[in-house]
């Protein structure tokens, strides 16, 4: 691979390690590499490796070499390799070679695209979300000389648009959909919310191509919804599509309540949920309109008026997640299950985000969507288990359908 293709914002970054806000080394599993593992049994620190061999144990049911063991961590979530100062004994001691791929990789994701690779960030680090969403100008990339040592290259996701087997599939179309993607995301003409929506109504329409065998039309419809971007006649359409609050809200509440009672040690997305529930007065027994009406309110006179001044926060999110993920290709079947999943997302951030407007009003700051866009990262898009779920539930309710996704990220 000779080639790299990342957001400008990733060639920024660094880890910041003891002053980072929220260390990916508590609350989360550690895997160990097969290769790491055996230099593990042979550390030349008689400390560390005693500590090694306690803490470090063979994954028997995962016989991969990326997943060959795993770290056992302390009670409190905390890697045991951990200092007091935040800092990684195993780095300090024995240089960043001895770090697993997981370790040493984090938060960086690579994905091959044809004869190319890609790298972007995960939200999850607040670092990276700290570079990739305060930038007020639209998100650029830059083609680089690769410079991923081959001993640490984990490829995540690979598509080959150039591949015989991809000639009649959506694939075929791969870097024209991207590039319509991400333009349509960075649309400033049009709300953030009425871009999605648009992306929602293109993603049905690429989805029966798929399914019809007619993916050699994938062009014409491009070029057809540019031509009615331009023309003003989607967005006036949505614009007439009357909000619902009361669903949105509720819906979203119980899709983040399923991922809380699954379990969640993350101080920082509990803080803010806390604020999302003080904000709406949110109580077990307030009835329903009350809350949504309340909610409403502040969406209306707080969360508009954020957005109209850090909207680009969201847009951001929004292409970040386009790119690192391969959307619309993005794991799951079909192209608008992918939708589905990617609305979600935005349509759960911007609920909760209005509930903490209407707890902070006009103290709102950009500091609080960032606690609130890392923090929702860690605990929702690592979870392939929720995801999966999230995905069944609205199927089962028949909710994955085009106009509940508008419901839900409409403004």
């Amino acid at each position: 691979m000779k080639k790299l293709l990342q957001p400008q914002y990733v060639g920024k970054f660094a880890c910041i390690g003891g002053a980072c806000a929220d260390s990916c080394c508590i609350g989360w599993r550690v895997t160990i590499d097969k290769d790491t593992y055996h230099k593990y049994r042979a550390c030349p620190d008689d400390q560390l490796r005693a500590l090694m061999d306690e803490q470090v144990t063979r994954t028997r049911d995962n016989k991969g070499a990326d997943s060959y063991a795993k770290v056992r961590l302390r009670a409190d979530g905390s890697c045991p390799f951990l200092s007091e100062e935040k800092l990684c004994l195993i780095q300090q001691k024995l240089g960043e070679q001895y770090l697993s791929n997981t370790c040493a990789n984090y938060p960086r994701t690579i994905n091959q695209v044809n004869d190319a690779l890609e790298r972007s960030l995960t939200m999850s680090c607040p670092e990276a979300a700290r570079l990739a969403l305060m930038d007020e100008k639209p998100m650029e990339f830059d083609e680089i000389a690769a410079d991923v040592p081959a001993e640490r290259l984990v490829i995540n996701k690979k598509i080959d648009a150039s591949a015989v087997r991809a000639a009649f599939k959506p694939e075929r179309y791969f870097w024209e959909l991207r590039v319509f993607i991400i333009s349509l995301l960075q649309d400033r003409r049009f709300p953030l919310w009425v871009r999605l929506a648009v992306l929602g109504l293109f993603c049905q329409k690429l989805d029966e191509l798929a399914r019809t065998g007619q993916s050699k039309e994938i062009p014409v419809l491009i070029g057809t919804y540019l031509n009615r971007l331009d023309s003003g006649v989607l967005a006036e359409e949505l614009a007439n599509v009357p909000g619902q609050p009361v669903i949105q809200m509720l819906l979203v509440k119980e899709l983040a309540d399923e991922r809380i009672f699954a379990g969640i040690t993350n101080r920082r997305f509990l803080e803010c949920f806390a604020e999302f529930l003080l904000g709406l007065n949110y109580t077990a027994d307030a009835a329903k309109d009350e809350i949504g009406a309340r909610y409403a309110e502040a969406g209306r006179d707080w969360y508009l008026p954020f957005i109209a001044k850090h909207g680009h926060m969201l847009e951001h999110y929004l292409v970040n997640y386009v790119f690192k993920t391969l959307f619309p290709f993005s794991g799951e079947k079909h192209v608008f299950d992918n939708y589905v999943l990617m609305a979600v997302h935005y349509a759960m951030l911007k609920v909760l985000l209005t509930g903490m407007a209407a707890h902070h009003k006009d103290k709102l700051g950009a500091e609080h969507a960032l606690k609130l866009i890392q923090s929702f990262a860690k605990v929702v898009e690592h979870n392939n288990a929720y995801l999966k779920n999230v995905i069944r539930l609205l199927k089962d309710n028949k909710f994955d359908t085009l106009a509940h996704m508008v419901i839900l990220v409409r403004d």
